[in-house]
């Protein structure tokens, strides 16, 4: 399978407010949800679609304002993401559904649990997001390292300007191809990268400001449900801070890729193979 050209049918539903929200549907069983990253969209998990739905009902979203979905200059908040996550849920009335979310993605299942608790939730899968993507300057060394965090107040700030100006366009390629090995194709890496200019920049500024400056760590701790934090030895988000997610989740599981394997933090692109069998041993 070419998962760069593969197309799967495209569907649609409106949010409580009124956004029309993209999505794919494939496959029969029990419901699985893939949820993209920041300025991503659902055709990257074309690696996990097809083969996972041999197992699953496979749902997979373009939130708002990414890929497909309809762009609006409101609600680029991981809470309303979140409730976005919920209203589809409601809409295709599923139950016992579990859910993987990517970086951003997995921001919006720690937002969803806060606000909705595990309301029609089975399981859960984190792929490499930090507790906290911006640092502060009073943090140990310790409450640093558990974080995860990578970027300052003022980088963020930066990013967001550029994500504002001219230079838009070279800013994302520039983001992109930090999170990929030097071993990615060009193929690869650029269709990463139209993923994610999908989505406006300006917007998609917006929503990185909202999701860098939120802090998870009070309600990670809380988490009562069977997880998988999955991470990378050599991915750009530090992976001590995804063990640090795994010894809050009381009972969860945490693998970690490691550099010898070929993956950044794109991992189930660049290791789709190994990244499907995790899922599919872990959800059974």
């Amino acid at each position: 399978m070419n998962a760069i050209k593969s197309s799967f049918p495209r569907r649609a539903f409106a949010t409580s407010d009124g956004v029309r929200l993209s999505y794919i549907r494939q496959g029969s069983g029990r419901p699985l949800v893939l949820l993209h990253g920041w300025s991503q969209c659902a055709e990257e998990f074309n690696h996990q679609t097809e083969p996972l739905s041999a197992r699953y009902d496979v749902v997979v979203p373009d939130q708002r304002s990414h890929g497909e979905s309809q762009k609006v200059p409101y609600g680029l908040k991981i809470s309303r993401l979140a409730k976005d996550l919920y209203d589809l849920l409601t809409e295709l009335a599923l139950n016992e559904v579990a859910v993987l979310g990517h970086s951003m993605g997995s921001a919006v299942i720690w937002s969803y649990l806060d606000l909705f608790g595990p309301e029609r939730l089975s399981k859960i899968v984190l792929v490499d997001q930090p507790s906290m993507v911006t640092s502060h300057p009073h943090w140990t060394p310790q409450e640093l390292e558990a974080a995860g965090a990578f970027l300052t107040a003022q980088q963020v700030s930066d990013i967001v300007a550029a994500l504002r100006g001219e230079e838009a366009e070279q800013v994302t390629r520039q983001l992109m191809d930090g999170m990929v090995t030097r071993q990615a194709t060009s193929e690869v890496r650029e269709w990463i990268i139209q993923c994610n200019l999908k989505m406006p920049r300006p917007l998609a500024g917006t929503l990185l400001y909202n999701l860098c400056h939120t802090d998870w760590r009070d309600v990670i701790p809380r988490i009562d449900l069977p997880a998988l934090i999955i991470s990378g030895r050599a991915s750009s988000t530090p992976w001590k801070s995804q063990e640090w997610i795994h010894r809050q989740i009381k009972g969860s599981q945490f693998e970690v890729f490691e550099e010898s394997e070929g993956v950044q933090h794109f991992m189930f692109i660049e290791n789709p193979e190994k990244f499907n069998g995790l899922i599919m041993e872990y959800l059974g």
